[in-house]
């Protein structure tokens, strides 16, 4: 009982307290977040306002990969002026509080092919969204839930990446396997293909290299563990014979596509770290292969430009994202932690511009953060997605905001692009064709 009196008594007082308090005068004007306007970066003095010239779009007639082609440099894609949306289609599981969609659908010879959250592939015709062909790739005895990793096509097989530690190759045209090969570990980045060999990464930081007609292993290599990561994963780039893979660790290496001989590794951790969250080094943006330069950036702060055959840095930025950057001409897009939407200097790093999108569906009590993916770059326009449920058109030139289409629901996959279309995919499993 006494101490019961001495908790009240403490009570009372500390109530009375109150009393003797100053009264608290509301100040007039409109309340203004502090945070909401935090931002990290800001035009370059020597280049904010300097006309950008980016080169003319030109029709691409696939979009064979994650990334687009296996270099994940689209530059400049042409579509309509006035995209209306001409049909949509269920590709069957969405995200839900277990698993999300994460592989961006991929297109060849008129075929668009998608894979939903139970690890279904889908066909369906470009131009109708008829569906052509379903597949079930999940194994007989697998019954718990995953996350998978993506797809690749090389026009004449459709590769599958699985959170069941499996790549599989299906035939494009009817979606009937072929072959299936175990790896060690799940994946949850797309494969990416080129000159018969399709390369996979794990989620234990392993890069394989299959033949592409048998499945058979050619070589491994391992890269830095890494205990932590963000959801998601990036899929490699490759050229001139070289593979660039991005590492959970951060570690950014480069492989001979033939041998997987090391020819250099980076590291893109962060300099500084404010943030817990911010102490994951992680590359879950694909790096980008264009004209001999390598252009990555990581989620803890750290983008790039090295150069492909020595691996000697040219320049490096601290701006940190989990979207890849998107290159066209001289000039490099990118979408930031920040949610901000630049556009940098291919030769030097330097900023042209910098736009703030909206980061809280409820802005006055910062409630409901927006995740953006993209950018892409397709006629004069870059186009963002958003978590929001909206589709965004900016100005490559000025960062302006052109326009904002509705989407039937949440958008996590960046939009794909393929002769003179652009297809969404909604986190409800809703594929969106706009032409």
């Amino acid at each position: 009982m006494k101490k019961i009196f001495v908790m009240a008594l403490s009570v009372l007082v500390l109530g009375g307290c109150d009393q003797f308090k100053p009264k608290q005068i509301p100040l007039k004007g409109e309340r203004v977040s502090v945070l909401q306007h935090d931002r990290s970066l800001s035009a370059d003095a020597e280049v904010a306002g300097k006309q950008i010239l980016l080169p003319a779009p030109s029709l691409n007639v696939a979009w064979p990969q994650a990334g687009g082609y296996a270099n994940h440099a689209m530059h400049h894609v042409q579509v309509s002026d006035n995209l209306k949306k001409i049909w949509s289609a269920d590709i069957g599981a969405g995200t839900n509080t277990e698993e999300r969609l994460g592989g961006e659908p991929v297109i060849s010879n008129g075929i668009i092919y998608t894979i939903d959250t139970e690890s279904k592939v889908t066909a369906f015709d470009t131009k109708t969204g008829k569906q052509l062909w379903r597949t079930e790739t999940t194994p007989e005895d697998e019954d718990d839930g995953h996350i998978n990793g993506g797809l690749a096509t090389d026009g004449i097989h459709i590769f599958v990446t699985t959170g069941f530690a499996q790549v599989i190759s299906l035939d494009a045209a009817t979606g009937k396997e072929i072959w299936r090969k175990s790896l060690d570990a799940p994946m949850r980045a797309a494969p990416t293909v080129r000159g018969g060999r399709v390369f996979a990464v794990t989620l234990n930081n392993k890069t394989f290299a299959l033949n592409s007609e048998t499945g058979e292993e050619l070589w491994a290599h391992s890269g830095l563990p890494e205990s932590a990561s963000i959801l998601g994963a990036a899929s490699p780039a490759v050229d001139r014979g070289i593979i660039v893979v991005p590492y959970s660790s951060g570690q950014l290496v480069a492989l001979r596509a033939e041998n997987g001989r090391l020819l250099w590794e980076e590291s893109l951790s962060a300099a500084r770290r404010t943030e817990l969250i911010s102490t994951l080094a992680d590359i879950r943006g694909r790096p980008v292969i264009d004209r001999n330069r390598v252009i990555a950036m990581s989620h803890g702060g750290q983008m790039v430009s090295i150069d492909l055959r020595t691996g000697r840095r040219i320049w490096s930025r601290e701006i940190g994202g989990l979207e890849s950057p998107w290159v066209a001409g001289d000039y490099i897009f990118a979408l930031t932690n920040q949610a901000e939407v630049i556009c940098i200097d291919r030769e030097t790093g330097r900023a042209y511009w910098v736009q703030a999108l909206p980061r809280f569906e409820d802005p006055d009590d910062l409630e409901e953060p927006i995740v953006w993916t993209g950018p892409i770059l397709a006629s004069d326009r870059l186009i963002v997605a958003g978590s929001n449920g909206e589709a965004m058109a900016i100005s490559p030139y000025s960062g302006k905001i052109l326009g904002i289409i509705d989407m039937p629901n949440r958008v996590s996959v960046p939009p794909v692009v393929a002769n003179g279309s652009v297809f969404f995919l909604a986190d409800d499993a809703e594929l969106v064709a706009y032409r």
